[in-house]
């Protein structure tokens, strides 16, 4: 395991955002706390130019209107252009017509470097006539679903980072399986928008290695809400909350190796 948090911290990578209105302070405030520098621009007359000078560009379609889609698709063209890594988070994708299109419609004209999701989310992205309820409705009961991500990972070229109970990371060639995290990460929004935002912060912080910056990522984040709730969960869900940006400050390599569950499959 590469010690990436001390990376971030020296270089303190840019990370653009045009992301969603619910989480957005979340996805800023796990920036800063493992030692990026985010900024969250999505006016159509400013996207370009600060895209070229971020690191790492995240795209969240949790809350979205028409100008902002424009807006997304801009950014993720240059960041392409430029060679910048672009992360996606296909946010309750199945839930209505318009979002699974607008999803679709991102992939068709921008190459995604990660796409960060649940299940649901990204069976939604791939499969014509799925329908969910919610963003974190679904079951994991699907046979050979570790094939399946695979081939969907082959498909669109990119790095699948799917968030559960067991988070499973696969380029279609190597899986990862980490299971680390706590039901209760659950109990309160934003996890998975800021989930995606340390994924953003580690991919800028080591593009060349866009693999292994995913799954450190997405163990930090599953550690510290571990962490989190073991010394917060009795105090309430705001204590439990703001101690997961604490314990993603507080993060570093020793605790990552202390903390890990990690297996390739």
């Amino acid at each position: 395991m590469k010690d990436m948090i001390s990376d971030i911290k020296s270089k303190k990578p840019l990370v653009h955002h045009i992301t969603n209105y619910v989480t957005v302070n979340d996805c800023a405030n796990v920036t800063l706390a493992i030692g990026g520098a985010p900024v969250m621009a999505d006016a159509i007359e400013e996207v370009e130019d600060m895209v070229g000078i971020a690191s790492a560009l995240v795209i969240n379609i949790g809350t979205l209107n028409s100008v902002k889609v424009k807006s997304m698709i801009m950014a993720g063209q240059k960041a392409n252009e430029l060679g910048i890594p672009v992360i996606f988070d296909p946010v309750g994708c199945g839930a209505t017509v318009y979002r699974r299109e607008v999803a679709r419609l991102l992939m068709g004209k921008i190459h995604m470097t990660v796409i960060r999701g649940n299940l649901s989310e990204i069976m939604a992205l791939a499969e014509e006539n799925i329908h969910m309820k919610g963003v974190d409705a679904g079951s994991e009961n699907i046979s050979q679903v570790n094939d399946l991500l695979k081939n969907y990972a082959k498909q669109w070229k990119t790095i699948l980072a799917v968030t559960g109970a067991i988070d499973k990371i696969t380029d279609g060639q190597r899986l990862t399986e980490i299971e680390n995290g706590c039901k209760e990460m659950g109990t309160v929004t934003g996890t998975g928008c800021m989930c995606t935002s340390l994924v953003g912060t580690f991919v800028a912080a080591a593009s060349q290695d866009a693999y292994d910056a995913t799954v450190e990522a997405i163990m930090t984040m599953g550690i510290a809400g571990e962490i989190s709730w073991k010394q917060n969960g009795n105090k309430g869900l705001g204590h439990f909350h703001m101690g997961i940006i604490d314990e993603i400050g507080k993060m570093n390599i020793n605790t990552l190796k202390e903390w890990g569950r990690i297996h390739e499959i």
